[in-house]
């Protein structure tokens, strides 16, 4: 049978810049998503759908900003990946927890942070006269931050697949054919992820290592290089990857169904709900529910992180774990709607009218 999986040689790098230090997709991926979240927010502003002034939108944004890249990296490193708060070497910035240009973002850690955001938009933004402007309700706050987020996630999946990271469950064994939709990952070969090899097979991969190996040099650093030159093989060099080929299983893209249900499911989700005023919270209750449900849902064709001492607790993985509290929380959050009784906000068709400003 001919194998059909596609072979991805994506260069997670853009540019090369010095040391360590790249321009990557990674990082770009954050960037779009705080400038779509930007664009949408500001644009809800405009059009009176929240309190939020237009030209404070910024100001708002980088509030988020704040809570996504320090909940998001906290939480990886205290869910994960705990052995990099006591990992240093001599390359910038030094200590592992610092090394975001490396990848590694939790999502659930990165909605802790955005909560706490929400919470300072909501109490407004002091003026020169020492007045604050744009106080919302701390309900409306998490529904802002809920409906710009899904971008930026579908984004974050995007890049985690650049990267060749959170491997999905495999589809067929190395050498054996794959169905189309299928993708052969060298970087598992990296990774603890790496399914057996047969003894030919291994015998391969070790002379193929030995071929392009330099004398000294340790064979892991030699793979890696071997794969840093997979990665470049979308500028004419392929034979690098058909020696590959026969060496890495084919997998579920998992990253691909994540970035469907995050981004593009659940931003059709909240816009339907919001084409009509809603009471402050339904759409934050919204997001955690029907991100909830998609993220353990997906998580079944993905493999739990390999560096977790206890992948699956139950026949769950730590995701789906939290994200199961994350629907029990949306579910919770129903109550406090209704018992707070708030004047219903926003409308994508029929905007609701904005609440007096209690500061003025």
């Amino acid at each position: 049978m001919t194998d059909h999986a596609w072979f991805h040689s994506i260069n997670p790098v853009i540019l090369h810049l010095w040391g360590s230090f790249s321009v990557r997709w990674y990082g770009l991926s954050y960037l779009a998503g705080f400038v779509l979240g930007f664009l949408i927010l500001r644009t809800l502003a405009r059009r009176r759908l929240t309190p939020l002034p237009a030209d404070r939108a910024l100001d708002a944004l980088m509030l988020l900003v704040f809570g996504v890249v320090l909940g998001g990296r906290l939480g990886y490193v205290l869910v994960y990946r705990r052995e990099l708060l006591w990992s240093f070497d001599h390359h910038l910035p030094y200590w592992g927890a610092l090394k975001i240009h490396e990848g590694g973002m939790a999502s659930h850690g990165g909605m802790v942070g955005v909560v706490v955001a929400a919470y300072l938009i909501s109490r407004g933004f002091r003026q020169p006269d020492g007045l604050r402007t744009g106080r919302a309700p701390f309900l409306h706050a998490l529904d802002l931050t809920a409906f710009i987020a899904p971008p930026g996630l579908l984004l974050g999946r995007l890049a985690n697949f650049i990267n060749g990271e959170l491997l999905g469950k495999i589809v067929a064994q190395p050498g054996q054919p794959a169905p189309w939709w299928s993708v052969r990952f060298p970087q598992e070969l990296t990774s603890k992820h790496a399914p057996p090899l047969t003894d030919p097979q291994s015998d391969a991969l070790a002379d193929l290592i030995a071929t392009h190996q330099r004398a000294g040099q340790p064979a892991a650093e030699a793979l890696d290089a071997i794969l840093a030159r997979a990665a470049r093989a979308a500028r004419g060099d392929h034979a690098i990857i058909e020696q590959l080929r026969p060496l890495v299983s084919a997998r579920h893209p998992s990253q691909l169904y994540q970035a469907f249900a995050e981004g593009v499911v659940l931003f059709a989700v909240l816009a339907l709900l919001w084409l009509t005023p809603r009471r402050p919270g339904t759409l934050a209750a919204a997001f955690l529910i029907t991100y909830g449900i998609g993220r353990i849902l997906t998580e079944f064709w993905r493999l739990p992180d390999a560096h977790l001492a206890q992948q699956t607790i139950a026949g769950l993985s730590r995701g789906q774990w939290l994200s199961a509290a994350m629907i029990l929380a949306g579910l919770a959050l129903i109550p406090v709607i209704r018992r707070q009784n708030l004047p219903a906000m926003g409308g994508l068709l029929r905007p609701a009218p904005l609440p007096a400003d209690p500061s003025r």
